[in-house]
């Protein structure tokens, strides 16, 4: 049987980063087992679906690479197809017409409340004939659920779940007014589009049963559930806006790699051994739902900088120079030209290695694009001292003749030039920065003597010396 999995968000927000991790175990789940990966948006409750959201959500799917097979499904599109299935239901007599007015409805849970009983509907209409029927009461349709014996969920990551089916009432179906309740469409969505197994968060646990009971009652197959620990915060409540971004979104403009959220995602509440840095095709090799564990996960920020780090260091130079290019024309407040696309690239070998997010690669990058002559900050005008000046002063001459311009040959000029002045490297390395660059913070200075190049080296310290000496 061909492994059928889907991700089902609701477009009444942005995509929460538990969303984010469901959809990513499903798309993995059904990749590692060579089937499909399916799409549908719930989008029922017209009143909070926006397509921003809708867009929200499938751009946030995009960014993290977990492509949908198929055209999305969209729930609402389906009432039709859901209200036949309650009527079928109730000619099998395994539904019925509840006329309960929601005064009724408010009373009998009130009463319940008072006398301590756990808030259930009562069954009032459950054996009744609709020729009782009040007037001007619309009835919905509710479940003849059973009344006896149990009912089991047979979920692969909390094992097998029973519940006495006491403990459920009749639930509504279709509501008075003819649309659909949130069970009845999953159940009938979830058939429809061929899906063998429901991966979702474990705030899902309590729909299982009640599901199950629907697909029994159509005589349509069960298919397996896995029920996912919700992600926490570092306090170990519930992940919310007070623990800061909670949206991949938001994670892809702080400036993280798709691929770091991704391997951070699939390391909450899923474990593969000792491994942490998990490139996709190995998660795709070995994801299965036996590794995930029962336990709320944490998310920690720390970790997720700490592997984004990593895939920074080893990613494509190129692809991270068009990464980078956005957030350095938002810090200059102009679109980066090709040649200023040509200087990034050239940095970008040096600057990768220093910098833990795209913001601050960025950040690290505007150096490169400042105008000559050059603004000097505070602390490059303490290092351009009369001495460092006069440092400078004799190294020109020597950078002007080398005739190899490459950050080996430069650093073994420079270090010559330091030794014959019989000071430290650092006498004319920091001295070197501070002209270059207007401030002290750079990547190494011999690449970045290599990125400049000879003549707007040569010319950018002839203008430091000019000012300074």
């Amino acid at each position: 049987m061909t492994v059928v999995t889907r991700f089902a968000p609701s477009p009444t927000g942005f995509l929460h980063i538990g969303g984010a991790r469901t959809a990513l175990f499903n798309w993995l789940y059904a990749r590692h087992h060579g089937g499909t990966f399916l799409l549908r948006v719930e989008d029922t409750d017209r009143k909070r679906s926006t397509d921003d959201a809708i867009e929200a959500i499938f751009e946030s799917l995009r960014w993290l690479e977990l492509d949908w097979d198929g055209e999305p499904l969209f729930q609402f599109a389906r009432v039709d197809r859901h209200a036949a299935v309650a009527q079928e239901l109730l000619e099998a007599g395994k539904a019925y017409l509840c006329y309960c007015s929601p005064e009724e409805l408010t009373a009998m849970r009130e009463n319940a409340s008072a006398e301590g009983r756990p808030v259930r509907y009562d069954g009032t209409w459950r054996n009744r004939d609709s020729s009782e029927a009040p007037d001007g009461i619309a009835p919905a349709i509710r479940l003849k659920a059973p009344q006896t014996g149990e009912t089991i969920i047979r979920d692969k990551v909390q094992g097998d779940i029973t519940i006495g089916n006491e403990q459920l009432d009749d639930m509504i179906l279709l509501r008075s007014d003819g649309t659909p309740t949130y069970m009845l469409a999953v159940v009938v969505d979830d058939h429809d589009m061929g899906v063998t197994d429901v991966i979702r968060g474990d705030d899902h646990l309590t729909n299982a049963a009640r599901q199950t009971q629907i697909y029994e009652a159509l005589g349509w197959d069960v298919p397996a559930f896995a029920h996912i620990p919700l992600i926490h915060g570092p306090d170990g409540a519930k992940m919310s806006k007070r623990h800061g971004a909670v949206g991949p979104e938001a994670y892809r403009n702080m400036g993280f790699l798709p691929e770091a959220m991704q391997n951070y995602l699939l390391r909450l509440g899923w474990g593969h051994g000792d491994d942490e840095i998990i490139p996709r095709d190995k998660a795709v090799e070995w994801f299965d739902l036996s590794g995930v564990g029962r336990s709320p996960a944490r998310f920690d920020l720390d970790k997720l900088i700490a592997l984004n780090l990593h895939y920074m260091k080893v990613a494509d130079d190129k692809r991270l120079t068009e990464l980078t290019a956005p957030f350095v024309a938002a810090e200059l407040g102009r679109e980066l030209s090709v040649e200023d696309i040509a200087l990034l690239a050239r940095a970008m070998p040096s600057m990768k290695e220093r910098a833990k997010t795209l913001v601050e690669l960025g950040a690290n990058a505007l150096f490169l694009f400042r105008e000559r002559p050059l603004a000097f900050d505070a602390k490059a005008t303490k290092v351009l001292s009369p001495e460092a000046i006069e440092h400078l002063s004799a190294l020109r001459p020597l950078l002007a003749e080398v005739q190899a311009w490459d950050a080996e040959t430069l650093e073994a000029l420079v270090r010559a030039a330091a030794e014959a002045r019989e000071v430290g490297l650092g006498k004319l390395a920091q001295p070197l920065r501070a002209a270059l660059t207007g401030g002290t913070v750079s990547p190494p200075i011999f690449d970045v003597l290599d990125v400049f190049g000879r003549d707007e080296c040569l010319a950018r310290l002839d203008e430091a010396i000019a000012a300074f000496g």
